[in-house]
């Protein structure tokens, strides 16, 4: 492993872009918060949350380990996590990746792989047990997260001397997390909305987004944040940041517009659940392009997503799987529209300094785009299968009938999200002195 000296400035730079990656996953909470029923808002919220103690105290122990240790056999398929178990051999002088310290680079992976897993949860909303929850969280990052990060983000003579395949021997680009987070949750989250079967009225009853005001801080936090998850993958102030910050701005702007354009042609309608959803599938599409296209290629990127994200959200309805808050249509969608486009618009000015086929570059890059993409999406569902229906053998994972009915933060959490009990006697007080206003009800007269 080559040893560099240690960058004031770069280190500065990355730990500032952790904390902005992990402000994200409060940012999913709320975004996903707001989406669902109002007596199931805290169960969302707390299925974001427990998600950074399980996978933060899981990358310390031995994840960051599997996902950027030495590879196996060297071939690229798992990290060695032994000489990193409690990431003593990451603290030290010399522990060094690139121009930043080890501990800055594993804090800054650590977020990563908190919300990768968190993204999963919407497809799940309304109906998963809690403890369930907290059993997938820990199986699936084990499983599915760590070795798909190793495959996709351990490059060779960086963290570790040996890395994975994807990076290293097929050479698909994933800057920031496309193919190893968002396909990868996107394809898990589809797998576990099919385990868990429909809510109760899927497709009869309408289940629209209680509080867009959460929803829209929501999408606002994720877009903020989400400049530490691109440009922050930089590893250090330079000028490859920079060329991320702007292109994810533009893409996550025309991803935006475009979303909107789709619903006023299809439905007549402007919405703010469409600019927020927009927002997110912009974001999404950028990730694994953001230092591999121009800014103009990143609009082209932006432009497309919006459209096919769009588009792509009704087809639970066309095939029946409740995906409640639409991860497929927005991360799986996005997350391959933008790893695939790099193999069109990619181009050598970027700073990735590779052409797609559309620059000159011919059908090479876009044969690795689709590898990658690809195997981590069938690896991913046949893992995440095999986990949901273990978990259905061993555990209940589906709350009963009365508690998705009443909304599951009482019978999951003995806590509600609203507290509600004096809006009835609010109203009835205001009414009777509207309709009467000289006359003053008696209290109990009121509450009879």
């Amino acid at each position: 492993m080559t040893i560099y000296e240690i960058s004031g400035g770069d280190t500065a730079w990355v730990l500032a872009a952790a904390a902005l990656v992990l402000l994200m996953t409060p940012g999913l909470a709320m975004f996903y918060g707001g989406m669902v029923r109002a007596n199931s808002t805290l169960n969302m919220i707390m299925m974001s949350f427990v998600t950074m103690g399980t996978v933060g105290v899981l990358w310390v122990l031995y994840g960051y380990g599997l996902a950027f240790g030495d590879s196996v056999g060297h071939l690229g398929l798992i990290g060695n996590p032994v000489p990193m178990l409690g990431l003593e051999a990451a603290m030290g002088p010399d522990a060094v990746v690139g121009t930043v310290p080890t501990l800055a680079f594993v804090g800054f992976q650590a977020a990563f792989a908190i919300i990768a897993v968190a993204l999963v949860s919407g497809a799940v909303a309304d109906r998963m047990t809690f403890a369930s929850w907290i059993a997938f969280t820990v199986i699936w990052a084990t499983l599915v997260y760590f070795p798909a990060a190793h495959w996709v983000f351990a490059f060779d003579g960086a963290a570790a001397e040996h890395g994975g395949w994807i990076a290293n021997s097929v050479k698909a680009i994933d800057f920031a997390g496309g193919t190893a987070i968002h396909i990868n949750a996107g394809i898990a989250a589809l797998v576990m909305a099919i385990v868990l079967k429909p809510r109760i009225g899927f497709g009869s009853k309408p289940m629209r987004p209680h509080n867009m005001t959460i929803v829209m801080l929501g999408a606002g936090l994720l877009w903020f944040g989400w400049f530490g998850f691109n440009a922050g993958s930089a590893l250090g102030a330079n000028a490859t940041a920079g060329h991320a910050w702007v292109t994810t701005l533009v893409a996550t702007s025309a991803a935006m517009l475009a979303w909107l354009a789709t619903e006023r042609i299809r439905d007549g309608h402007f919405t703010s659940l469409g600019a927020a959803s927009g927002v997110v599938a912009g974001l999404v599409a950028i990730t694994p392009a953001c230092a591999a296209v121009t800014p103009m290629g990143a609009i082209v990127i932006g432009l497309a997503a919006g459209v096919l994200c769009a588009l792509a959200v009704g087809l639970k309805f066309k095939f029946g799987f409740d995906d409640s808050l639409d991860v497929v249509g927005v991360h799986l969608v996005g997350g391959l529209t933008g790893t695939l486009l790099i193999g069109l618009l990619a181009s050598d000015k970027a700073p990735n300094a590779v052409n797609g086929l559309f620059y000159g570059g011919g059908f090479s890059q876009l044969l690795a785009q689709a590898i990658g993409a690809f195997s981590v999406l069938g690896y991913s569902a046949l893992m995440t299968l095999a986990i949901g229906l273990v978990l259905k053998l061993v555990m209940k994972v589906r709350v009963t009938p009365q508690a998705e009915l009443d909304g599951i933060d009482l019978a999951e959490h003995a806590e509600a999200g609203y507290d509600l009990s004096n809006i009835r006697y609010t109203s009835y007080r205001v009414t009777q002195r509207l309709v009467i206003p000289a006359e003053e009800k008696p209290l109990e007269e009121v509450k009879a």
